[in-house]
């Protein structure tokens, strides 16, 4: 090579040396984020799932690509979003908010991995062979939701001790709230009032099971766990307002909304957590040998603005035990 030659190439190596860095270079992952219910609903869960990836390396944009698919509360839309994400070529599938969205997923792939959240017995649901080493390509977070019912009804009748019936509304539709019907009835035995049990699976029933409760002259309510009661809170809270029910609910959205009180696992925790296996997996450890998380933080939440309008003087234990209060 000349001296002509040689300086020409390396007058010119500053614009294409970057150009072939940048080309060698390798793309980012592609993590699916996988709920039947809406953006907007489910907009604090996303961001504690974007936390949790971001305090295990990986933040969204820079490190990682998240496809999204929000099934806007119709169970339907799940298996044709989940055949969408097997098609984008995804690397890990994050099937949040229940046991419809990992049974969707597990449908679309079986070599993909998929992680799960739910407030349901995974194995007994039939995701995977066993907490300790699930196997396959799926693993997750739970919270086990049926454990912490009949504690719900519990502090209600700390708000409303003079109440004789109490009601219960499930949704048919979701076993993570009617499991928990029989340990609510126990409860209810045990406090020696009468529990009505309504359901619920669309809007209009809701609004069919609140007149049932008003018939029955209930003096509180017990909303089930699951992903429609979330993404329906509103009309939930609008309705036991206009019937003055005390309610209380089993995430803290409900009385940040407006409801009265809510107790239950912290659902950002149990998003937090599931990023956090997501990441893991990207990193090259696989979901089968990645045992079911558990999420054990639990939150006690009391609006008692909403508390006060109802005439309901809370207990100053309740208030010393809640880990928030809205006034």
């Amino acid at each position: 090579m000349n001296r002509r030659t040689f300086l020409a190439v390396a007058a010119g190596m500053p614009l294409w040396w970057p150009i072939a860095i940048r080309a060698q270079q390798t793309p980012k992952p592609v993590v699916g984020f996988l709920s039947g219910q809406s953006r907007d609903t489910y907009r604090g869960f996303a961001d504690a799932f974007r936390q949790g990836l971001g305090e295990a390396g990986y933040v969204e944009g820079r490190d990682v690509v998240v496809e999204y698919r929000w099934g806007e509360g119709r169970p339907d839309a799940l298996s044709p979003l989940a055949a969408d994400l097997v098609r984008r070529g995804v690397a890990v599938i994050a099937a949040t908010g229940g046991v419809p969205s990992a049974r969707a997923a597990k449908a679309a792939t079986s070599s993909i991995p998929i992680v799960f959240n739910c407030g349901e017995d995974p194995v007994e649901a039939g995701l995977v062979a066993s907490l300790n080493r699930p196997g396959g390509n799926m693993t997750g977070v739970t919270w086990f939701s049926t454990d912490v019912m009949g504690k719900r009804l519990g502090l209600l009748k700390e708000l409303i001790p003079a109440a004789t019936a109490v009601g219960m509304i499930v949704n048919p539709n979701d076993p993570e709230g009617v499991s928990g019907v029989k340990t609510v009835e126990a409860a209810a035995a045990a406090l020696h009032c009468r529990l009505v049990v309504v359901k619920a699976g669309t809007p209009g029933e809701i609004d069919a099971a609140f007149a049932a409760l008003a018939r029955e002259q209930v003096g509180g309510l017990v909303v089930a766990a699951g992903a429609f009661f979330v993404s329906r809170r509103a009309q939930i809270i609008a309705l036991a307002a206009r019937d003055a029910i005390p309610t209380i609910y089993p995430y803290r959205d409900g009385p940040e909304n407006g409801g009265l009180i809510s107790y239950g696992n912290s659902l950002t925790d149990a998003y937090r957590r599931n990023a956090a296996y997501v990441a893991r997996i990207l990193k090259g450890e696989r979901p089968g040998d990645l045992p079911i998380d558990r999420s054990t933080k639990f939150e006690l939440i009391i609006n008692k603005k909403t508390a006060d309008e109802l005439g309901l003087a809370v207990p100053r234990v309740l208030l010393a035990q809640a880990d928030e209060v809205f006034e």
